[in-house]
């Protein structure tokens, strides 16, 4: 049972260290994942709709 606490205690002082973001940098990083992730996607469907085409021709 003492290391348990032991390392809650350590875990607890390691998280008193960390930086943390604020509201407005958590905002823009969100939006950012967002924006990442729709281009990705869009990215991805046109792709998958070329491939679609091309073996579409190439099997039928």
């Amino acid at each position: 049972m003492g290391k348990v606490m032991n390392f809650l205690r350590e875990a607890r002082a390691e998280l008193r260290r960390v930086t943390w973001p604020n509201r407005k940098q958590v905002w823009i990083s969100t939006l950012l994942v967002i924006g990442v992730t729709l281009l990705v996607s869009a990215y991805l469907g046109v792709l998958d709709l070329i491939f679609t085409a091309v073996f579409s021709k190439v099997v039928g």
